[in-house]
């Protein structure tokens, strides 16, 4: 018996997809799907090359102010404007072995992966370290000055006469009435009435190097922490102005120079003098390893890594990372500046005699 028509287009209404429809269905889906991925993918590649590149430039921007602001500070509070007693033309020092130089950079070679150290030396004292004359000296350590309100208890303090020093890390102990300073005074040494004594509030040495885990560091007094992430080089170089007139007025740059040498490795007073400003390079790396080479040895066609432009007269230093693995793999980026050591300029005089 034959079922109605209305029955029979009923039925074919309700009879589904086929099979060949399905796999086409299923081939068009993964086919979208694989695209979705991979545009997906490239865009995630690169927001993560972006947040990447937005972090090394906040880290190494970080770094940069970090720095500055210390060597800004730089000869801060030594009493570095009295001609006749000035610390810094001291030549014998007790203890022996004290270094006030405003800023020292030690060298870390050419080999791969050297980066250099930089020490930044001042004092916190309110009154900027200013000198006063002792008048007399009495038993017990204790000094008479002028005028003591300059130094508090704690004070690191530096005596000089002439090219002689006397450095006391924490030096006053006490102070009375209003001229006398007690100090913590070595036994050996020997100070005179007409010395100049000036308190300088905590000594600080900061230096500025790069430790293992690719982070800069900042170690005050011998203690070191960690200062900012991905931070992976550090190069510094002294300005060397001529040498000056008995005015002193010669503070124009005319060559920038390693820490190396005999001269530059260790700088004699003379050659101290004529160090107005320093000029620094740090390299902060994106933390995203890439999955091909993105980076290269500093060239003029891959100038990336290069710090700046150098001559016979003032070489560039060289950044070299080659011994990371995977270095090529990350992005990097440098930052340079230049800082003049103003409390040394603003001595021109001083230093001059």
């Amino acid at each position: 018996m034959n079922r109605p028509t209305s029955a029979r287009r009923h039925s074919h209404l309700q009879s589904g997809f086929s099979l060949i429809e399905v796999m086409v269905g299923l081939v068009l889906s993964l086919l979208v799907s694989l695209v979705i991925m991979q545009v997906f993918a490239v865009f995630e590649g690169q927001k993560r090359s972006s947040s990447g590149s937005a972090d090394a430039q906040t880290n190494g921007s970080i770094a940069m102010y970090n720095l500055q602001r210390d060597l800004q500070l730089a000869g801060f509070a030594l009493p570095l404007f009295s001609s006749s007693n000035a610390p810094l033309q001291c030549t014998a020092f007790i203890p022996s072995g004290t270094n006030i130089s405003p800023v020292s950079i030690t060298d870390g070679g050419t080999e791969a992966g050297a980066s250099d150290i930089l020490t930044v030396r001042y004092g916190t004292s309110d009154a900027g370290g200013s000198p006063a004359i002792i008048s007399t000296v009495n038993s017990g350590n204790e000094v008479l000055v002028l005028n003591n309100a300059s130094c508090k208890v704690n004070d690191s303090v530096i005596i000089s006469k002439g090219t002689d020093c006397l450095f006391m890390q924490n030096g006053v102990t006490s102070l009375s009435d209003t001229t006398g300073i007690t100090l913590n005074k070595p036994s050996a040494a020997t100070i005179n009435s007409d010395a100049s004594l000036s308190c300088l509030g905590a000594w600080k040495a900061i230096s500025y190097s790069i430790n293992s885990g690719s982070q800069l560091s900042r170690s005050e007094n011998g203690i070191a922490s960690p200062n900012v992430d991905e931070i992976v080089n550090l190069q510094a170089q002294y300005g060397i102005a001529n040498s000056p007139d008995s005015t002193g007025n010669n503070n124009t740059i005319v060559r920038w120079v390693n820490a190396t040498g005999e001269t530059w490795s260790n700088p004699n007073i003379a050659n101290r003098k004529l160090i107005k400003a320093i000029r620094v390079a740090i390299v902060a790396r994106n933390g995203l390893l890439e999955k091909e080479t993105v980076s290269y040895p500093c060239s003029t066609a891959h100038p990336s890594l290069c710090a700046w432009t150098g001559t016979s007269e003032s070489p560039a230093p060289t950044i070299n990372l080659s011994n990371r693995s995977d270095w090529q793999r990350y992005r990097y980026r440098v930052f340079t500046t230049i800082i003049p050591l103003r409390n040394v300029v603003w001595a021109k005089e001083a230093l001059a005699s």
